[in-house]
């Protein structure tokens, strides 16, 4: 344990010897790093534990003064927060392309990263701090965790908070899809009515790449569906504009194939191309859902982006991905067990909130306010003011929303 004093900030290092399968307890074990961060006067407040969003993401950096993020600034008034580098993520056992093992252990390995896997760390590590009960703050697939703390360990938390991340208790994975499409498609038609003259920019970008071999600084191959996945951007409150700039470089630039490939980092992070659809996996295989449920639009216009969807092909086109072309494909065939306990959800005595955002790109408002109605206690505040980024854009007034709510303030 290493404790580093920065401007306005006390920071404290832990690493966690954790089984990688928590069935196992005296199998193989990984590291599970988590960064304590505490205004030099808060060192006794009680934890704020977070959980990132991803999957496959490692918590947000803290710097000194500001202080980092606004709801980083918020919560450190009420608590000593835990930054959790979620396993095989940041400075946790790295995940990788799994070199050496055959496709069925790959999978098998990678099987253990989901939501009830980082539940269990976060229990390992608040057992061996000696904390009682802690308060959780989950974003985007961090709400997923949120939620699945709520099923598995209740009695362990004080309180919790989710913001742009209630998922979708036991839907089908094709419906979840059916609606982010749906989404993302009606952002499409957002983005061309600000920006028309993209519209043909586009195109002519399509046609270029069918007809020219162009590289990426990777060496990856620049094909026009990869192109399309820059709409991942789309579903921000600054998305359409991060986009807009980066259309408008010249194709032919250094700057522009940088930029491209900094804003499809599957390669950096492969647990969130491999793990994305397996955490909408609620009992259920996906089967490629994403890939399955593409709207004919897409065939007819080329222009059209896609939103935060995986493919079967990015294993083929993806260097970085490729090493785990066929573990994802088993994966996607697996069977997976329940993340949510919907009988003890409605149980549930832990005071709750939630910030809904009425039209997230990613997360679809509709299954997000009926996991809110089946969670007993749970205050959803329902908003059109943000998008899916809510807690980076304004986060100490998001935060501190939901803990007015929890705290009968609101």
């Amino acid at each position: 344990m290493l404790t580093i004093r920065i401007p306005g900030l006390l920071l404290t290092e832990h690493e966690f010897s954790i089984p990688l399968d928590h069935a196992v307890p005296f199998g193989e074990r990984i590291t599970v790093f988590a960064r304590e961060v505490a205004d030099p006067d808060g060192v006794d407040r009680p934890y704020l534990l977070f959980f990132q969003g991803g999957p496959g993401h490692e918590a947000t950096r803290p710097f000194g003064n500001p202080r980092g993020p606004g709801w980083l600034v918020r919560a450190l008034e009420d608590f000593r927060v835990l930054l959790l580098d979620q396993r095989g993520t940041g400075r946790s056992t790295p995940v990788g392309t799994l070199p050496g093992m055959t496709p069925q252990e790959q999978a098998d390995r990678l099987a253990h990263f989901r939501a009830d896997a980082i539940v269990r760390d976060a229990e390992w590590i608040r057992e061996e701090l000696g904390v009682e009960s802690w308060s959780v703050l989950g974003q985007s697939f961090g709400g997923f965790c949120v939620t699945t703390y709520l099923s598995l360990a209740p009695g362990s938390l004080r309180e919790a908070f989710v913001t742009g991340g209630l998922p979708p208790l036991g839907r089908p994975v094709d419906e979840i899809y059916r609606a982010t499409y749906a989404r993302i498609l009606e952002r499409n038609r957002r983005y061309y009515a600000r920006y028309p003259d993209d519209r043909a920019r586009v195109l002519a970008l399509h046609e270029r790449l069918a007809a020219e071999d162009v590289r990426l600084p990777s060496g990856d191959r620049l094909s026009s569906r990869r192109l399309r996945q820059l709409g991942g951007m789309l579903g921000m409150s600054d998305g359409a504009e991060q986009l807009h700039y980066l259309l408008e470089r010249p194709p032919d630039s250094a700057a522009f194939l940088h930029d491209v490939e900094q804003a499809t980092p599957f390669a950096r992070n492969p647990l969130y191309a491999v793990m994305n659809e397996a955490c909408y996996a609620d009992g259920t295989a996906t089967r490629w859902s994403a890939a399955r449920t593409l709207p004919p639009e897409y065939e007819t216009t080329p222009e059209l982006f896609t939103g935060e969807h995986m493919f079967p092909w990015m294993f083929e086109e993806y260097g970085g991905l490729a090493p785990l072309r066929e573990a994802a494909e088993l994966l996607a065939e697996r069977s997976w067990p329940r993340l949510y306990d919907e009988d003890r959800l409605r149980e549930n005595a832990v005071p709750a909130a939630a910030a809904v955002y009425t039209e997230d790109a990613y997360v679809e408002r509709a299954f997000s306010e009926e996991t809110a109605a089946a969670i007993s206690g749970l205050r959803p505040w329902v908003t059109s003011e943000y998008d899916h980024n809510g807690l980076r854009a304004d986060g100490g007034r998001v935060l501190g929303r939901l803990l007015d709510l929890t705290r009968g303030r609101a």
